[in-house]
């Protein structure tokens, strides 16, 4: 049955404001994992194997090494999407045309300006902010206010996901599904012990702990690889979550500048940075999508 887009983001946006009342509680639910997942692999498994000697050990000092590593990089890109303002709508912003028109309507100028092209051109408004909307910004019903180039709210990280802390979000996927993946395959020897007929070491209390931490593990890294394939695909076209929901059938996206640019768009120019939830300081200073002024015809990137 079809559904129009109006109604399709009526209801997104319903059972994200019913989400509200949650709050930093979902922080410590991730803490919860994360502390369940430490226990299990650090304290019960691979942190004892190191002294048993031989290859046990190498394995348990790998193990530990690489899993350390990911929950460094982990927790470092979910608290920069926490902590990290998705973009606010520039102080007196006025847009040159109306960006959304469509791509009939061609940007006037070499450099932005605050000045309108043609004073008839229909100007995005938000009545809840009482301001003027630059594109691809839309307002959140949770936090109350414009987001530029907003994707989604994310009750995970009690934040929205928007302009400057896209990059930190992806990160945090990608690190939590490498994590996961690695916490699900070095438990996977001892939950396949619950089934055998041998005897089991450990205490009651940590072999529970290693099977829920094994379980919880796996239905993560299941979960966030499709969330990980489907954000990879939308900045491999320059779109976000919301407009993948509104744009319509087009020939082309406007805002598409090909693959390279696109992830250069989101992640940098800088390569080093990449795998950071940070950017150089000449990446904050050409990004547009950084400045809340992510124009299509701008793909080199050029500062205001």
């Amino acid at each position: 049955m079809h559904r129009s887009g109006a109604t399709m983001a009526w209801n997104v946006f319903k059972f994200c404001t019913a989400l509200r009342g949650l709050g930093s509680i979902m922080i410590l639910l991730v803490l919860g994992v994360v502390g369940v997942t430490y226990y299990a692999v650090v304290l019960t498994n691979y942190g004892p194997a190191l002294y048993a000697g031989g290859l046990d050990s190498l394995v348990a000092l790998a193990v530990l090494i690489l899993f350390h590593s990911l929950l460094v990089m982990l927790l470092w890109s979910y608290f920069s999407v926490v902590f990290t303002d998705p973009g606010s709508v520039p102080p007196n912003w006025k847009p040159m045309i109306d960006e959304e028109r469509g791509e009939a309507d061609p940007l006037v100028g070499t450099e932005f300006s605050n000045v309108l092209s043609d004073p008839n051109q229909r100007v995005r408004y938000c009545r809840k902010c009482n301001q003027l909307k630059p594109p691809r910004c839309h307002h959140c019903s949770v936090c109350g206010r414009c987001v530029l180039k907003m994707d989604h709210h994310c009750v995970w990280v009690v934040n929205c996901v928007g302009a400057l802390n896209y990059k930190c979000f992806l990160l945090f996927l990608f690190y939590t599904f490498l994590e996961t993946t690695l916490v699900t395959a070095s438990l996977l020897p001892h939950f396949i012990t619950f089934f055998s007929d041998g005897e089991i070491p450990g205490t009651p209390g940590s072999l529970a702990t290693t099977f829920l931490a094994f379980v919880l593990n796996l239905a993560f890294a299941l979960s966030v690889l499709g969330f990980l394939i489907m954000h990879i695909s939308l900045v491999a076209a320059n779109t976000t979550t919301i407009e993948a929901y509104e744009k319509k059938t087009t020939p082309k996206w406007r805002y598409d500048l090909g693959r390279r640019k696109n992830f250069e768009q989101v992640f940098g120019m800088d390569k080093k940075y990449w795998f950071i939830p940070a950017y150089s300081d000449e990446d904050i200073r050409k990004m547009p999508a950084l400045q809340g002024l992510d124009y299509p015809s701008k793909p080199d990137f050029d500062s205001q």
